[in-house]
């Protein structure tokens, strides 16, 4: 039997992991751990095919949080691949905990951070989520999005909203950012943003407790009413230097009871687009060099081009949107770009060959992840829904500093409230 305990227990050091997060980045069930276990001591071999994976994982991570002095903590929640931690990181903060349900991103979120977000969020106790200053989260968008049936809060996704809620609840962290599809402005006809903005006011809780299906622990912490200064904004990656036609709502918050007697009003300042001009052909590889994957096939093409004749005679827009290198931004990348790319394809007439998808690379650039990030951690297809489903890195960036500069300025006007004297 080939002695393969070290390379495993090298590797695993290399990344600062425990075994059973070592076995969930390797996509490993629950005897995980114990399988693991059994490599480090040499007891049974892995096969060829983990061995493959164990060796394709990186000893350094590009964002792995160095041990420095933090200037405030926060935690990452439905942390997809780490978009929104990577600036919170880079102004100072240390992530103290992150929780991320799909198994793929959890990989790519490793291989970036050497650190494994915790499952589902649902099934966490918020006492077991260490204490932090701000809370980070790009909740679901599913149950509100124009692509989805945006049931809203009837739909399990959209309930998730409610387990931010029991965490501020227990842990009133100084700050958080919440961050969702802008449809969330107008679902319900503006009913469930005024619903999100009350619940994180502390107004108007009492209705919701019967209305959806909730946990009882969520049910519970709508019981203890929460205190936050609230604004919110929809604001556009295209704007922030990145080409894309990404609009997003964000919703920040500041808590009133710990920041007494801080007039949020005048202190917290959204950030001001800074509209410098793009290009798609800055963030495009050159496509005379890239593998023929990436071209679509004739068939696609034709399939793409005679569901937009179709579209046209009915009078609607609908169907593929072809870029170029000039091309001043794209559209806004989905999830599902994997299937066919119709939002974003390259034109390629000028080197013969008809128009191909964006490369995973490409994406992150999209999105505005920097160049150091990992792309290839997972497969093509779940990297495309990886990026799909991300942040633009550039406008959590604008926010994050507008935050971070409020906190401290806050943290210097604020009063300590007085305790109403005894009878």
């Amino acid at each position: 039997m080939a002695d393969y305990s070290g390379i495993i227990l090298r590797k695993r050091k290399l990344m600062g992991i425990t075994q059973k997060e070592f076995a969930i980045i390797l996509g490993m069930g629950e005897s995980g751990e114990r399988t693991v276990r059994g490599w480090e001591n040499n007891e049974h071999t892995p096969s060829p095919k983990k061995l493959e994976m164990i060796n394709a994982l990186p000893d350094k991570a590009p964002f792995k949080d160095r041990k420095r002095k933090e200037k405030f903590s926060f935690i990452d929640l439905f942390a997809g691949i780490g978009g929104i931690r990577i600036p919170f990181q880079k102004l100072g903060g240390k992530c103290v905990f992150t929780s991320e349900f799909n198994k793929f991103s959890q990989k790519t979120y490793a291989a970036n951070f050497h650190d494994v977000p915790k499952g589902d969020i649902t099934q966490i106790a918020a006492a077991d989520i260490p204490k932090h200053d701000i809370l980070l989260a790009g909740f679901p968008c599913q149950a509100f999005s124009q692509a989805g049936l945006k049931q809203g809060f009837l739909d399990t996704r959209g309930t998730l909203f409610f387990d931010i809620q029991r965490i501020l609840v227990h842990h009133q962290p100084k700050a958080f950012l919440l961050e969702n599809v802008k449809q969330l402005r107008g679902h319900d006809k503006g009913k469930t943003l005024e619903t999100i903005t009350n619940v994180l006011k502390g107004e108007h809780t009492g209705s919701i407790q019967k209305k959806y299906p909730l946990s009882p622990e969520a049910r519970e912490a709508l019981e203890n009413k929460l205190n936050y200064w609230i604004d919110f904004r929809v604001l556009r990656a295209g704007d922030f230097g990145v080409p894309q036609n990404r609009e997003r709502i964000f919703i920040v918050g500041f808590n009133k009871d710990y920041y007494h007697g801080v007039d949020f009003d005048s202190v917290f300042k959204w950030p001001t687009p800074p509209k410098t001009p793009t290009r798609l052909g800055d963030i495009l590889e050159n496509s005379k060099k890239l593998d023929d994957k990436y071209t679509i096939s004739k068939k696609l093409w034709d399939g793409h081009q005679r569901r937009k004749a179709e579209h046209k005679v009915k009078g609607n827009g609908f169907g593929y949107s072809l870029f170029n290198k000039d091309s001043v931004y794209a559209n806004t990348i989905s999830a599902r770009y994997y299937k066919d790319g119709s939002e974003i394809l390259i034109d390629q007439q000028a080197i013969g060959k008809l128009p191909r998808k964006l490369t995973p690379r490409e994406c992150a650039r999209l999105q505005g992840f920097p160049e150091e990030f990992i792309v290839d951690a997972v497969s093509n297809n779940q990297a495309y829904q990886q990026f799909g489903n991300s942040v633009s890195v550039p406008v959590i960036e604008a926010v994050a500093k507008k935050m971070t500069k409020c906190m401290e300025k806050a943290e210097s006007l604020r009063t300590k409230k007085r305790k109403p004297k005894s009878a």
